[in-house]
């Protein structure tokens, strides 16, 4: 169901029970979609896994769960060798690594006919596009710092949001995006270049 939807703020925590690892969250309410949580890294975490989920309200449980050896020691999920799911069912998603501009470098999301692209503002602030079709006109979720210090975010939309639309846009913030900016696209090529030589050197 379409709706129209007011601003709305998550606040940043963390909780940590006795003998378990640390579980940063975002936390608020949408008056449409009721309390939104946004948590990572979920526990039990397993080896060489890293999953950040959002829960609560009206929405469909919709979590990222990043592998690899590369994620051991994150807090939360890189957008490298995920996978994103929305209530269960995989969500198809690409991106240019190599984009020189904001919108070429946007993570396009696939989800029950829908188009979705995940584009970065600037390394703190990001906007979800539902893309507009013959029968809706689309959305643009936007998500950025609010107050001093970082432990707020404010969330906006444009047009008449769906239950995905603000399940995905809340779980970006409990993801690292940084390869979507210019400056974590070029250290992520860097980096997969310097990788690419040392596996050479070593065959």
């Amino acid at each position: 169901m379409h709706t129209t939807t007011a601003p709305f703020t998550l606040e940043a925590g963390k909780e940590r029970r006795r003998g378990e690892p640390v579980v940063f969250h975002w936390r608020g309410t949408s008056p449409e979609f009721g309390e939104i949580e946004v948590r990572y890294p979920v526990p039990p975490r397993a080896a060489q896994s890293v999953t950040t989920e959002v829960r609560g309200g009206h929405l469909p449980t919709t979590t990222l769960e990043a592998r690899g050896m590369h994620v051991d020691e994150a807090e939360k999920p890189s957008l490298n060798g995920a996978t994103l799911r929305v209530d269960g069912g995989v969500v198809y998603a690409q991106r240019n690594r190599w984009g020189f501009t904001k919108r070429a470098r946007s993570l396009r999301l696939k989800y029950l006919g829908d188009r979705y692209r995940l584009t970065a503002v600037n390394g703190r602030s990001y906007t979800l596009t539902r893309e507009p079709d013959s029968e809706d006109p689309g959305v643009v979720v936007t998500v950025k710092p609010s107050g001093l210090g970082g432990r707020r975010l404010s969330v906006s939309v444009r047009g008449r949001a769906l239950p995905a639309d603000i399940a995905l846009a809340a779980l970006f913030a409990g993801v690292d995006r940084r390869v979507l900016t210019r400056g974590g696209a070029v250290r992520a090529g860097f980096g997969r270049i310097f990788h690419a030589a040392a596996d050479s050197a070593m065959v």
